[in-house]
């Protein structure tokens, strides 16, 4: 079935090619398609919204809770306003919005992000998907899932070998065992303060402040988080040496999302226009 979904804040090549996420595949004609656990869909941008194309009123349900429909995103970016800075990044990247992904899937994907660029990350994921996942057979292909805690704690190091994902694979198997265990409730961050649940998911091996910050926002959707890499460490100390703006309020997430698409695409020209314009 189709579902046409009349948002205007809501770009799918700024959201699903930022770097949240690493499982969606753009076809030449600009549809995507994506899965999470067993959804499957396509997607594609109109005019003025977006339409899906999945089996069932669920899945439509379960995508726009992924693609955030009951964030304002009208609201943040007029909060945003102002900071001249993060209302023109704001402006050029509002498009964007924060998907809210299954957590497992999350935090093992951000921990393979660690030291690796986007091309790797997701060659490391599909090969650990094809060959521990399950194969999701449906009306455009199929897809495999992202494989269960389960499955990957019964796993060795041998067994991720042809994974390449070198350092990572301890990483990933605490990780594995400690959520099929019990040992990491992630069900239990839900309820948790931003504080708490970032605590408590360091408790990982390999889990440090930037991996549990992207876990936290981009699937528990605790958007005072604000994952902080070499470009952001950069913007914040160039344009925020002494805080981050108020404006940003409980929405550095999302804030952090803007500045890093703004800048990671300005080149020494922009960024002198830019900081003259801080002046005025």
């Amino acid at each position: 079935m189709e579902y046409y979904w009349k948002t205007g804040r809501l770009d799918l090549k700024q959201t699903l090619e930022s770097g949240q996420c690493f499982r969606w595949r753009r076809s030449e004609n600009g549809t995507y398609y994506g899965i999470s656990g067993s959804h499957v869909v396509t997607v594609k941008q109109c005019s003025d919204g977006v339409i899906f194309a999945a089996d069932s009123e669920e899945d439509i349900r379960f995508w726009l809770m992924y693609f955030d429909e009951q964030t304002d995103y009208d609201a943040v970016i007029r909060q945003f306003a102002a900071d001249k800075t993060l209302k023109e990044a704001a402006e050029e990247n509002g498009g964007i919005r924060i998907l809210r992904q299954e957590p497992f899937e999350t935090l093992i994907s951000f921990i393979i992000s660690q030291n690796n660029n986007i091309p790797r990350i997701t060659g490391i994921i599909d090969r650990l998907c094809e060959g521990f996942g399950e194969k999701i057979t449906d009306r455009f292909g199929g897809m495999w899932s992202f494989p269960t805690a389960k499955r990957l704690a019964e796993l060795s190091p041998e067994d991720l070998a042809p994974l390449r994902a070198g350092f990572r694979v301890r990483y990933i198997l605490d990780a594995a065992c400690k959520v099929n265990s019990g040992a990491v409730g992630l069900d239990r961050i839900y309820d948790m303060s931003y504080d708490e649940g970032k605590e408590y998911l360091k408790t990982i091996t390999g889990v440090g402040d930037k991996v549990a910050d992207c876990v936290l926002l981009f699937a528990y959707h605790k958007t005072e988080a604000f994952p902080s890499d070499v470009w952001i460490k950069r913007i914040t100390a160039e344009y925020y040496a002494d805080g981050l703006p108020e404006c940003m309020g409980d929405y550095k997430g999302i804030a952090q999302q803007y500045l890093f698409e703004y800048f990671r695409r300005r080149t020494p020209a922009d960024l002198k226009r830019v900081e003259r314009s801080k002046t005025r």
